[in-house]
């Protein structure tokens, strides 16, 4: 879907985008398709995501960012099924980490993208009132914002064992009130998070958290309430768990 161009002479509005790295293999879901093409309630993992970003206001693009080889594959993924028609759709080929597959969704943004949401393509369930507030809230000014939860559990810092499996000594325990469990879709104006992925270098896999990337510039990143039903698909028993809120939704307001 193409949008209507402004009358001459008049600059573009500044718009919203969402990125989605789907480039990953999902390796702790077992053998088989990757991660985001798994199928919850009938449907690929990865149209939930996308469904989930497009179903805020706030978002006129949606970025998928494809496994290397796999662009035409997603490509025809999303001609097969029905999404918001006030959104434009985007599919670009990622690279070997989940940072260079972000890095290479921001090169493909139109110019007139201000603000820019990243969310976990294995996130499939987050309400639209967690995408909007994370998107008022970087129009508000943030130029980093994520969506959290308080822990339940409490925490504890410790030595990792040289082998799996062996007892590993404490070495302190955090303040649970001050600790948060971290969501997406993350928020970012979007010069903030195009400077972090240009000047913060990662070692090893590369960085999983952009916000992360951010805080390393110095600069601030602020919470806002997430949604437990914003959980991560990585593991069996969560995609049992995805499947009972998506039946849920579905029974009472026909999602």
């Amino acid at each position: 879907m193409s949008s209507t161009p402004p009358p001459a002479g008049r600059p573009l509005p500044p718009r919203t985008a969402a990125v989605i790295p789907a480039a990953g293999r999902g390796v702790r879901l077992g053998p088989g398709a990757p991660k985001a093409l798994r199928v919850l309630g009938g449907t690929p993992i990865l149209i939930h995501a996308i469904r989930a970003m497009a179903a805020s206001r706030a978002v006129s693009l949606v970025v998928v960012v494809a496994p290397p080889d796999g662009a035409p594959e997603v490509k025809h993924l999303l001609d097969e099924h029905a999404l918001p028609e006030r959104t434009d759709y985007l599919v670009v080929p990622g690279g070997e980490t989940r940072q260079e597959s972000v890095r290479l969704g921001l090169e493909a943004l139109p110019e007139d993208i201000a603000v820019v949401l990243v969310h976990d393509a294995a996130r499939p369930l987050v309400p639209v009132d967690t995408v909007d507030a994370v998107a008022a809230a970087v129009r508000d000014g943030a130029p980093a914002v994520v969506p959290a939860l308080p822990l339940a559990d409490t925490v504890k810092e410790v030595e990792p064992a040289a082998t799996p499996g062996e007892p590993e000594p404490v070495l302190a325990t955090p303040v649970r009130a001050r600790l948060r469990a971290v969501q997406t879709p993350q928020g970012f104006d979007r010069d903030t998070l195009e400077r972090a992925h240009a000047e913060v270098a990662v070692d090893g896999e590369g960085a999983t958290d952009d916000a992360g990337m951010v805080e390393r510039l110095g600069r601030p990143v602020v919470v806002v309430p997430g949604h437990e039903e914003a959980f991560k698909v990585t593991r069996p028993l969560d995609l049992v768990l995805a499947e009972a809120v998506l039946a849920r939704r579905r029974a009472n307001d026909g999602f």
